[in-house]
């Protein structure tokens, strides 16, 4: 049984042991800040209501870490594990909320580090992340909206919803799971309906610059979410198969959870329960994959694993919630050894995949690459790098490191001609390509080629 009076000292140790391990050990392990935060970063440095790939709020968050942290990558992998904490705070209130028992609570929380989507992937901030916060919160928000129908929960509410959304689209399938259990209880609920509204009006109000920004470049940060699940390029067997491969992924990836949980049960039995806190409870945790998956069988689109990181957040409330019956506190000291075993091992893992591969992005020598950069520029040019074109990852680097924060920009395309002589430019690219174009000075550091333009 666990000491009531040491519940809140666990959870409060889970939290900083949580965010020290996985800032500390990437910060140790790895040379380069990995590729979708150097992605962020680069967005960062041109800010928009939209990129290509995805929505802004990723890259928002990141700028605001370089305007006070600077280029120092700790500060980036500390952002990535703040995201993951203010997660984990929302499903400890909600679990409190829901099963009005701390120890519950505690064990429904500390089974997510059964999840490696909440562990080992988490030092790379990127939009699946970036989700987790908002993803916590507004199903909090939702269930306090609900249960006291304040418009302060309501505007809250209509917030993250729009934050979330603004991380990535796939934010949708929270939001209409729970209007679809709103849906349900309709009649319960026809008294909130007003303010139901109020806070989608919240949630418009906030989007409606990104908005303006699909419609102004074509939507091209849904057509490459188009792309990346190969939708309108799968054969008919692709609806069986994309699937199939989905469920069997996301059962390795729980194995872990479940054994936790399992060891924690007298027995396995399931309940036939029309408790309105499981039917809450399966909109937000089994609903959204449902929905998910009918999305494969129907498109044929191919689910990528790492775009399931925020659907598992309170699967731990709905496991522990739905047995509660048959918890046993007595096997706790299992399932802390399980806990303990996968909280140490999976950063132990992870410095050991990054020490001994060498052949990882987080090896790339960006820093030293961008001295080298920097130290021809000086040598050549009495101006500041302004601006740097090519890839998210070769030119993103020199964006990062260089110590001008010369903006990124894809391709300039048609804005070629709005350069001006004194505006220090480099591009990046294909060394072939770049030397026979080069107006400027060349350099090669392989395999990616660089072009300096800049005043004499």
């Amino acid at each position: 049984m666990i000491v009531k009076k040491n519940i809140l000292n666990i959870y409060y140790l889970f939290l900083l042991g949580h965010l020290t391990l996985w800032t500390l050990v990437p910060t140790i392990s790895n040379i380069n800040l990995p590729l979708d935060t150097i992605e962020a970063l680069a967005w960062g440095s041109n800010l928009d209501w939209g990129f290509d790939k995805h929505p802004p709020f990723s890259a928002f968050a990141v700028e605001l870490f370089f305007f006070i942290f600077g280029s120092n990558d700790w500060a980036y992998y500390l952002l990535s594990q703040l995201f993951v904490i203010v997660a984990f705070i929302y499903v400890w209130k909600f679990s409190n909320e829901i099963m009005g028992s701390k120890e519950l609570a505690l064990v429904s929380l500390l089974a997510l580090e059964g999840i490696f989507f909440y562990n080992f992937t988490t030092p790379e901030f990127n939009v699946n992340v970036s989700q987790l916060p908002f993803w916590a919160m507004t199903v909090y928000f939702f269930w306090k909206s609900l249960k006291t129908n304040s418009k302060k929960f309501w505007f809250l509410f209509g917030i993250c919803s729009a934050l979330g959304f603004l991380s990535k689209y796939l934010f949708v399938y929270i939001l209409f799971s729970l209007f679809l259990y709103f849906i349900f209880y309709l009649k319960k609920y026809k008294n909130q309906i007003k303010n139901y509204f109020f806070s989608i009006i919240v949630s418009l109000f906030i989007l409606t610059p990104h908005f303006i920004w699909l419609y102004e470049n074509d939507y091209s940060t849904i057509t490459y979410g188009l792309r990346r699940s190969s939708l309108g390029n799968t054969e008919l067997i692709g609806h069986l198969i994309n699937p199939i491969i989905f469920i069997f992924n996301q059962l390795i990836i729980l194995l872990p959870f479940l054994i936790m949980i399992f060891v924690l049960l007298k027995k396995i039995k399931l309940l036939k329960s029309k408790n309105q806190k499981i039917i809450f409870l399966f909109a937000i945790t089994f609903l959204p994959v449902i929905l998910i998956l009918f999305t494969s069988f129907f498109t044929g689109a191919k689910i990528r694993t790492m775009w399931m990181t925020p659907f598992y957040l309170f699967f731990g409330v709905f496991f522990i919630e739905y047995f509660k019956k048959h918890v046993d506190f007595k096997k706790f000291k299992r399932f802390f050894v399980v806990f303990s075993f996968l909280f140490i091992v999976s950063p132990l893992l992870y410095l050991s995949v990054s020490l001994i591969d060498e052949t990882k992005r987080t090896d790339y020598p960006g820093q030293e690459i961008s001295r080298l950069v920097q130290n021809k520029w000086d040598d050549n040019f009495v101006n500041e790098i302004k601006i740097v074109i090519g890839d998210e990852w070769s030119a993103g680097n020199l964006s990062y490191h260089l110590k001008s924060r010369p903006i990124w920009i894809n391709d300039l395309g048609k804005k070629v001609m709005e350069i001006k002589d004194n505006q220090g430019v480099i591009y990046t690219g294909n060394p072939n390509i770049l030397k026979k174009i080069c107006p400027g000075v060349f350099g090669t550091i392989k395999p990616v080629g660089y072009c300096m333009i800049g005043k004499k």
